[in-house]
């Protein structure tokens, strides 16, 4: 087979990816190690910055989220009781939408399938061959026998654990990265929200956040330590912890409910530099790793593809490779920024195993600065709704 691009990985920068390039008539095949219905089975983040908004729509595929996402013009931090909202709206003249990932990802998926592009799923013992070069090679086995495509490009939408960053060359890559000591235990309810809004909780008893997918399911998280069991967490005991954590008018709010999803997600960050080895390029989670606290993850790897897709059009339309050139050093800018925002957001919500009281007081003194300071809560949310690409 020959192909102009190769996408690794079926997640929803991948999909998207070739959702714009298929749209641009640009060739592309994607390659994805699970099956479709295993993709869409993983419970991921809801929450959609405006620009992943209106690429999602430039995509073609915004339809049912124009329908069904859940415009927010704001959220509530919670710090040992007292709630602060933070107007997005009044303050960047700028919404989130709430959409699930898995939404997202169905959307891509069925337009995808409705255009007749070429997808191979269950694709085994993936290896990239001659990306330093100009005649790049993917070779997989599908359904039992080993096949190769010839492209002119790869794209590494493959996620962390993914084929594509662990085919570069060790010396050709640098990684920066911190690993917190907790993680997330998250619950999904078919319950109505506790709040119209997000709630972010900072307790003594550790962080807490109250969202939702729709208006009639929620999802939940409370933070616990990385050795946790899932199997340790009866649903009653999550409503009483997640009760607990968070201010008493929210508290009352919470409704109850059998979880229909139950997992722990350990909390990182991670960047690789650079973002291109020759023809590859790697975007999302197989280049960078976000907390889930500043509701970054899905829209970098959005902004990733916007970058990527810009400058495959440039090659392949306009004969030009400068946006190739720059691709790396654009995603990094954002990438570091929302760093920096979710390593904050983390900090502040966060009690950490090793803190001090003297930390503590700190992390108090921060929050009253954010009550207190239009400038840090405008700052807070522009950070927030997005950053500019």
């Amino acid at each position: 087979m020959r192909t102009q691009v190769v996408i690794v990985g079926a997640g929803p920068s991948g999909l998207l990816l070739g959702q714009l390039l298929s749209r641009q008539g640009i060739d592309n095949v994607i390659l994805e190690r699970k099956s479709a219905d295993y993709v869409l089975s993983r419970i991921r983040a809801g929450v959609l910055e405006q620009g992943t908004v209106e690429l999602l729509h430039e995509a073609g595929v915004g339809a049912r989220l124009a329908e069904e996402g859940l415009p927010h013009d704001g959220f509530s931090l919670a710090f040992e009781g007292r709630l602060q909202r933070v107007d997005l709206k009044g303050l960047t003249g700028k919404q989130v939408t709430v959409y699930g990932q898995t939404e997202v990802t169905q959307d891509l998926m069925e337009a995808r399938q409705a255009a007749g592009t070429t997808t191979f799923y269950k694709a085994e013992d993936v290896q990239l061959h001659d990306f330093d070069s100009a005649s790049p090679r993917v070779s997989f086995i599908s359904e039992g026998r080993r096949r190769e495509i010839a492209c002119d490009f790869i794209a590494g939408c493959d996620g962390f654990h993914g084929v594509c960053r662990a085919s570069v060359p060790s010396g050709a890559i640098e990684t920066f990265e911190r690993v917190y000591p907790f993680g997330w235990l998250g619950l999904l309810t078919d319950q109505p929200p506790a709040a119209h809004e997000l709630v972010y909780a900072s307790s003594p008893f550790g962080f807490a956040l109250c969202s939702m997918r729709s208006q009639t399911r929620s999802r939940y998280y409370v933070q616990v330590p990385l050795d946790e069991k899932v199997e340790a967490w009866s649903d009653e005991r999550f409503f009483d912890e997640l009760r607990r954590r968070v201010p008493d008018e929210v508290a009352a709010a919470v409704t109850s409910g059998s979880s229909l999803e139950k997992s722990i997600a350990p909390l990182r960050s991670f960047v690789t530099e650079p973002l291109r080895f020759g023809r590859l390029f790697l975007a999302g989670d197989a280049g960078h790793i976000v907390p889930p606290t500043g509701a970054k993850g899905l829209n970098l790897a959005a902004s990733d593809v916007r970058y990527l897709f810009e400058a495959l059009r440039e090659h392949y339309v306009e004969h030009s490779d400068a946006g190739l050139d720059a691709y790396s050093g654009r995603a990094l800018a954002r990438v570091w920024k929302a760093v920096r925002f979710s390593w904050q957001m983390t900090n502040l919500l966060h009690l950490f195993p090793e803190a001090s009281t003297f930390d503590q007081r700190i992390r108090r003194a921060e929050f009253d600065y954010l009550t207190q300071s239009s400038a840090a809560l405008a700052s807070v949310a522009e950070n927030y709704v997005g950053l500019p690409y």
